[in-house]
């Protein structure tokens, strides 16, 4: 995109054409796309990001939604029509209750180290439930701590916030929607349990009307 006041070479195409072409490339693309990345596809003078203002509009209350994920852009299926795509669903899995509070620790309090992570549940947690949960891509490595040890600390990756629906982690939701959800019952607070007591690797899915929101 030329800077302002710098005359182009070439004529920028018209707005219009500038939104099919940006529909064309998230069409296309398996994953979401940056403004700079769209920019860099398009002719020299065009505009990703105002064209990608217009779009969004134009598929306001459509079966597909133009949808911003972290810092990147994504063409999905409108939520309350998601029903409609069980049929293609292969597999689906629960993660385990260590997995999914593990998961939550580090949506809500990322970046977070391990050690941080066993002190908030008040029990080990196991390398399988984190290797676990960065297989899904679900979570990351950030960057080290500048505390004795430079221990590496965990964050949620846009694979985690495209798959719930999330422009960013401060869209996570709040105790009400998670009791609201299931994924809060009555059973005893993380913490409860004697500091350092390591966790089950099997303890198996939460029950059924947990863990909803993390199915796979």
């Amino acid at each position: 995109m030329a800077e302002p006041g710098e005359d182009s070479l070439f004529e920028a195409p018209p707005m219009g054409e500038q939104e099919r072409m940006v529909e064309a490339i998230l069409f296309a693309s398996a994953e979401p796309v940056t403004v700079a990345e769209l920019n860099a596809r398009m002719p020299h003078g065009a505009d990703a990001a105002e064209a990608l203002v217009h779009l969004r509009k134009r598929y306001d209350g459509r079966g597909v939604h133009l949808v911003k994920v972290g810092d990147a852009w994504a063409l999905r299926t409108a939520p309350d029509l998601g029903f409609l795509m069980q049929k293609e669903t292969v597999e689906t899995r629960k993660l385990s209750r260590a997995a999914i509070e593990t998961l939550a620790i580090v949506a809500y309090h990322q970046p977070v180290t391990r050690a941080e992570i066993e002190e908030i549940r008040g029990v080990s947690v196991s390398r399988g439930t984190v290797d676990q949960l960065l297989e899904l891509e679900w979570i990351k490595f950030g960057r080290r701590k500048m505390t004795p040890g430079r221990p590496v600390t965990y964050v949620v990756t846009d694979e985690f916030l495209d798959h719930f629906g999330l422009e960013s982690a401060r869209d996570l939701p709040g105790l009400k929607e998670l009791r609201a959800a299931g994924l809060l019952d009555s059973r005893p607070p993380m913490g409860n349990l004697p500091a350092g007591e390591a966790e089950d690797d099997d303890d198996g899915p939460p029950p059924d009307d947990q863990g909803e929101m993390f199915d796979e």
